[in-house]
């Protein structure tokens, strides 16, 4: 049995995370994020052996997720399927701001995954690209680190273990989280309390 192993990688922290903004592609970690990684990075001789023995590094495009694979000294290939949610005119906005201006388009877009009143992508959207991509993988019998967005793994788990859409909302992702999943090519498993090497 050919066995995938995913391992899906919170980047540190940036300004859009810290004050919640919705993000852009051109956010990189601020200090405290680079710091972070840093910091975990430092504790390994190879800066990367507690995220495991990997075949492929894969990043999202956006500059904090490859600043954080390569401090942890990584080389990364770009995947696009990887990216953030494309938040329209909202990117680079508070929560507050958009509140402020298009209540009703916020609330909308909060109530329903499918909507995209911003004029970007809608959740399920973001969704369907990932979920798509893990599909992909399912069957390829790789050991791969993926350096992404909260966002992109909180679907990427929603979407591998089948659950409602609407549980993407109750799934927290902390900047540098790992989040395991492997599977034997029919379908995925979450695997919890993995252990990190000493």
């Amino acid at each position: 049995m050919t066995v995938t192993s995913l391992r899906l990688v919170a980047h540190g922290h940036t300004v859009a995370l810290r004050r919640a903004r919705f993000g852009g592609p051109d956010d990189g970690l601020d200090a405290g994020g680079l710091g972070a990684v840093r910091a975990q990075a430092d504790g390994d001789p190879s800066r990367r052996g507690h995220l495991g023995v990997h075949d492929t590094c894969l990043s999202s495009p956006a500059a904090a997720a490859r600043q954080t694979a390569e401090t942890f000294g990584l080389v990364p290939t770009i995947e696009t399927a990887l990216a953030d949610c494309d938040y329209g005119e909202w990117s680079g906005r508070s929560l507050e701001e958009v509140a402020g201006t298009h209540p009703q388009a916020l609330r909308e877009w909060l109530a329903a995954p499918d909507s995209a009143p911003h004029g970007g992508e809608s959740v399920t959207a973001v969704r369907d690209r990932v979920g798509g991509w893990l599909d992909e993988q399912r069957g390829a019998g790789r050991r791969i680190i993926a350096v992404a967005h909260p966002l992109v793994i909180r679907v990427a788990v929603v979407h591998a273990l089948g659950l409602p859409m609407a549980t993407y909302r109750h799934l927290d992702v902390e900047p540098l989280a790992v989040v395991r999943l492997t599977s034997p090519g029919t379908r995925w498993q979450l695997r919890l309390g993995a252990q990190l090497p000493a």
